[in-house]
Formats: structure tokens, sequence, C-alpha cells
């Protein structure tokens, strides 16, 4: 059995006019249904500002699932998609506000750089939207490519605009 990362944000209502939060949690159980994989622990949702900032874009819900099982990347790509689909998700411009965005962030330790998706996440180590949730999941995690720690990176993040949500 292999982990698998998988980062999930939203900062817009899903279809059905849920909030984001409540479309984060659907996507974590839709995660959770995947075949051949299984949920084994979640963290706790975070708020943070859009990066890179944009005054007119609402505050993001973000969270960090870890999986285990067997999954070939593009596939694992193809049902994340299918999920962000079924939310609603459309992909108007780069950085678009999103009524869901789910990332491999790391796949068993992956390192590839094509085909898609890039493996690990190309932009993980500098966000402490996932970094922060996914040491929740996953303290002693080690970024497959940079060799290091999920605290030093954290430790190394410039100030970022974010704080955990209380308990729902």
């Amino acid at each position: 059995m292999s982990s698998i990362l998988i980062a999930i944000g939203a900062n817009l209502p899903a279809g059905d006019c849920a909030p984001p939060l409540e479309g984060c949690k659907a996507a974590l159980a839709a995660l959770a249904a995947l075949p051949g994989l299984s949920l084994v622990a979640a963290s706790r949702w975070w708020e943070s500002a859009p990066l890179p900032p944009s005054p007119n874009s609402p505050r993001y819900i973000n969270g960090v699932a870890l999986l285990e099982g067997a999954a070939e990347p593009a596939a694992l790509l193809a049902a994340l998609q299918a999920i962000e689909n079924a939310a609603g998700r459309t992909r108007p411009y780069p950085n678009a506000p999103r009524v869901l965005d789910l990332d491999i962030i790391d796949l068993a330790g992956l390192v590839r750089d094509a085909p898609d998706p890039v493996l690990p996440h190309p932009r993980a180590h500098l966000r402490g939207f996932v970094l922060y949730p996914l040491a929740e999941v996953t303290p002693d995690w080690v970024h497959p490519r940079l060799k290091q720690p999920v605290s030093a990176l954290i430790a190394a993040l410039p100030a970022q605009d974010l704080r955990p949500l209380p308990p729902s």
C-alpha cells in the first residue's frame, strides 16, 4: 500500500449553493469512496487568503487527505478531475476562484516532471495552506524532490494569511 496526499480547496459555493466548507467535506467523502483507496486521515479545515493575492476573490477553505492504496498517476488525476467537475468546477483562467480544487501533493514518493500530473506537486512546498494541514496528517513527511521534512518547509515559509477553523 502506498501513501497518497491530496490537497482539497474551495472558495466558491458548489453548484447546489453549498458553502465552500460543505463542498470540501463532500469532496473528502468522494475521495474516501474512490475504488482501491482508503481514507486514513484528514486534517482540520483551514481558511486562507488567495495566493496570489486577489482582492476580488473570497477566502479559501483548505485541507489535506491522506489516502492509502495503489493508484496510477494519470488515472488518479482523472478521478480527481471527475470529482471537481461533478462539483461544478470550471477553469476560466489560471488561479480563478473555484468551487473545488483537488491536487495530488504526493503519490508514494514518486518524482516525475511529465506527463501530468507533475509529482510531487510543484508548488506545494511554497503554500502554507497545503503544508500546515499536511503536517497534521503526516508530520514526518519528507518532500520527495527537496528531501526536506514538512517542518523545515513550514519554517521556511514567508508569512501567509491562514488560520485553522474550529471543529464543526
